[in-house]
């Protein structure tokens, strides 16, 4: 059954941009509901990296209409790795790799020019 991949977007907060705890990603409610499991309390994300894996608890706004894994974990990983900040409306994209029931690995998107 495993893997399944499901691709996200960076989500900031209004805090300061150098606060790695106004970060996280954004799914939409239609992966979130096909693919995230409403008995879950939390996930674990593995980094693709050197970050240590974390633990996101799961609140019920996930669940109701803020499809989003908040975590200064995934904020210090995207700052890290250069992925944070972003111009306003172009976050960076992360694929998630379901490996174990809510475990996941996150491997930031690499952003292509396209050729003409």
């Amino acid at each position: 059954m495993y893997p399944l991949h499901v691709y996200a977007t960076g989500w900031h907060s209004s805090r300061p941009s150098h606060d790695a705890a106004g970060y996280g990603l954004r799914l939409t409610a239609a992966d979130r509901d096909r693919y995230f499991d409403p008995t879950w309390q939390e996930v674990s994300l593995d980094f693709v990296g050197d970050e240590p894996a974390t633990t996101v608890q799961l609140s019920p706004s996930f669940w109701r209409g803020c499809s989003e894994l908040r975590s200064a974990d995934i904020g210090r990983w995207l700052l890290k790795a250069d992925a944070a900040p972003w111009t306003q409306g172009n976050p960076p994209g992360v694929v998630l790799t379901r490996s174990e029931d809510n475990r996941f690995s996150a491997r930031l998107l690499e952003r292509r020019v396209l050729g003409r």
